[in-house]
């Protein structure tokens, strides 16, 4: 007897492939049996037709650091067809160092109200080691799975002390003694480590207003944490400083490869089309196609699903920290605070100065694009700051300081600055190497929401069909499991059953604006969130658990264990061991494939037809055009040999993106054994079988 039997549903793997209408049966937690038709008993039997069956999706970006101790259900997740997340991201986590301290680094860089800080300070504990925070996420009882990275501010808090983590730069000790946590943490089953350069990612408390302790290293400091990365093959997170452009080179040059040593596995924030920098998303394709194909590095971006719009309480917003008065206004607690402030002889005028000073800047600051949402008066919500002040005959700097200043957090004001072009936006989410995500879930609750990110892509999928739906579900599910090397994300028979029940009807509508309710699994805190009339998640499974029916949260979520800890799924660690990973894998997701033998991960690498015979003809004319120089006496003609070559990349280029490794494109003696075989095995017609034969061995 199944726990669950799931009829007629059309289901996706997750790995890409054309999705077929199927029975699925789970048993203790797994997918035990797919079949056209199952007449087995079940404890619980879903008629599923006309519906969609996907993996959970996998949210790669989140902080439910602080949320996932008070509410570890994470049920605005779950809603949305989540069933795993990775957390610890932009160098913040609750792993180790003092809970005072870190909570006055989340509460404003992640923008937490106070509630529930304090909540989480009321049973906050000093985890005694980095492994026993980990054991002690797996006791909780999880909605979805949890991933963890490591956050490198965490790190130097508590090795530096607050005072100097957020002011000066660590001592070679100090850099060995945050490297030896690293190591500890990496090997006891953190994903890798996080750190953030941003420059307006600020901490609360005693220090409000400086940067987040991350953003004070030193290269040096960088490099010691991706080398710890770099020998367990581990997740390495991190965000560059737009003010410094250069910090983006720092990042490519932590990342690189060479023969010595392998590439890091690296996710950098963020591919988005910046409205105020419009032709910048043109360099991130070519960028990451020379970075990782041409130089075997292992980089992927992070881009949103939907248009980067943020919701502002008066002057207490994340957008104000890019400029000197924007951070004094984000230091104050009150609002009599803020009035004093703002009554401060020249301090109006040097906020509008900041707000017009020339420079790099995320945040457009265009009042023709900033919308009232809330204001004392009731005629101006809905109308733009600049539309009002023209209504008024006052300049739109004026009405906003007016506003800002007299009624503060009453005013509620939005505004959008990047992802606003639909298909560029597709066309960033389309890219290989660009992972879609960057929810921020858990964070910035009352700013906003973007828990339904998964949802999103699938919807526009459906509607504009810019991408085939099977990829679609692939990217949120398969594609970033892979890629983050944890053991979900497929739909396949002894797979956990994480699970979403998808109602492609709901897809085809319109998506909603986030509203601002009451959180009561939190206290009753606002917060952003996503609400469908049909919602399009019609029911999760984690483990074969039902967490969510008809679009609702069930009664078990949060109570009952189903999510569970993720550890990386082929852990390993040493330089060389990890080199090996990277010279063998078939293609930039598939590196533990189970194939020992180089000739049957060559052959996995040459499937494709076109691409065979392009290097039967390399191999063709290499050694012709060798031996015709040697009996014609003429050097012309050894040209042909690194013609060849270029014959064979091309042959992958176009028709077979698998990975080529950079000694073996140029010379190796297993590699030209191996050209030589397949040559010979094609031209006598059995490299057919022999490919047969290989597929059928590589592990699923």
């Amino acid at each position: 007897m199944f726990d669950v039997l799931i009829r007629n549903a059309l289901v996706f793997d997750g790995r890409g492939h054309a999705p077929q209408k199927l029975d699925v049966g789970i048993l203790a937690g797994k997918i035990s049996q797919l079949a056209p038709s199952i007449s087995a008993p079940a404890r619980q039997v879903v008629d599923a037709n006309g519906l969609w069956l996907t993996p959970g999706f996998v949210d790669i970006h989140t902080h439910y650091d602080l949320e996932v101790e008070v509410a570890p259900g994470l049920s605005e997740s779950v809603r949305h067809g989540v069933t795993t997340v990775l957390m610890g991201n932009c160098s913040l986590s609750v792993a180790c160092g003092d809970p005072g301290d870190l909570a006055d680094i989340f509460q404003r860089v992640e923008t937490l109200p106070r509630p529930l800080i304090q909540r989480w300070l009321a049973q906050a504990a000093r985890w005694t080691s980095l492994g026993r925070y980990l054991d002690h996420l797996a006791q909780l009882p999880l909605g979805p799975n949890v991933a963890v990275l490591l956050g490198h501010s965490a790190l130097r808090v508590k090795v530096m002390g607050l005072a100097r983590s957020v002011s000066a730069h660590a001592t070679p000790a100090e850099i060995s003694a945050m490297r030896a946590l690293a190591d500890e943490g990496l090997a006891a089953g953190f994903c890798g480590l996080s750190v953030d350069m941003v420059h307006w990612h600020k901490v609360h408390g005693a220090w409000a207003g400086r940067a987040l302790p991350s953003h004070h290293a030193n290269y040096a400091e960088y490099a010691a944490l991706a080398d710890a990365c770099r020998e367990r093959d581990a997740i390495f997170q991190v965000t560059p400083n737009p003010e410094r452009q250069q910090s983006v080179w720092h990042i490519l040059r932590l990342g690189a490869g060479h023969w010595r040593r392998p590439p890091l596995r690296m996710t950098l924030l963020s591919a988005l089309d910046i409205d105020t920098q419009p032709l910048l998303w043109r360099l991130y394709a070519p960028l990451l196609w020379c970075y990782n194909r041409l130089l075997g590095n292992n980089l992927r971006m992070q881009t949103l699903t939907e248009p980067f719009t943020l919701y502002s309480d008066g002057p207490i917003t994340p957008l104000f920290e890019e400029f000197p008065s924007g951070v004094q206004l984000n230091n104050t607690d009150t609002p009599d605070q803020r009035r004093a402030l703002w009554q401060t002889p020249g301090f109006k005028e040097q906020f509008a100065a900041d707000w017009q000073r020339p420079g790099i800047k995320t945040f457009h600051r265009d009042f023709a694009r900033i919308l009232i949402v809330t204001a004392p008066q009731a005629a101006w919500q809905g109308q733009t700051v600049a539309a009002v002040a023209a209504e008024l005959g006052m300049p739109a700097m004026a009405l906003f300081i007016k506003l800002l200043s007299e009624a503060d957090t009453a005013f509620r004001w939005q505004a959008s600055g990047a992802n606003n072009r639909a298909g560029i936006r597709q066309q960033l989410m389309s890219q290989p190497y660009i992972l879609p995500g960057f929810t921020d879930a858990g964070a910035h609750g009352a700013n906003l929401a973007y828990f339904d990110g998964a949802v999103s892509l699938l919807r526009q999928a459906v509607q504009t069909g810019f991408m085939p739906v099977e990829r679609a579900v692939a990217r949120v599910t398969g594609e970033p499991a892979a890629w983050l090397n944890l053991d979900v994300g497929v739909l396949a028979i002894g797979k956990r059953a994480d699970l979403a029940l998808l109602d492609p009807a709901a897809l085809a509508q319109a998506r909603p604006e986030p509203l601002l309710e009451q959180a009561d699994e939190l206290g009753g805190m606002p917060r952003m969130v996503n609400r469908e009339q049909t919602p399009p998640v019609r029911a999760v499974w984690v483990a074969g658990k039902p967490l969510l029916d008809q679009g609702k949260p069930l009664p078990a979520l949060g109570r009952e264990q189903a999510g569970q800890l993720l550890r990386p799924r082929t852990p390993i660690h040493g330089r060389n061991a990890v080199q090996q990973r990277y010279r063998d894998r078939i293609s930039d997701l598939q590196y533990d494939h189970g194939l020992e033998r180089y000739w049957d991960i060559f052959v996995m690498k040459h499937q494709s037809w076109p691409n065979i015979w392009l290097h039967v003809l390399a191999v063709i004319l290499m050694y012709g055009s060798a031996l015709i120089a040697v009996f014609s006496l003429n050097p012309w003609w050894l040209l042909g040999v690194p013609l060849s070559n270029l014959l064979g990349q091309f042959g992958h280029a176009r028709f077979e993106p698998s990975h080529v490794d950079g000694r073996d494109a140029l010379f190796s003696w297993r590699a030209m054994h191996a050209l030589l075989k397949l040559a010979a095995l094609a031209l006598s017609g059995r490299y057919a079988a022999e490919l047969a034969r290989v597929q059928a061995r590589v592990k699923p």
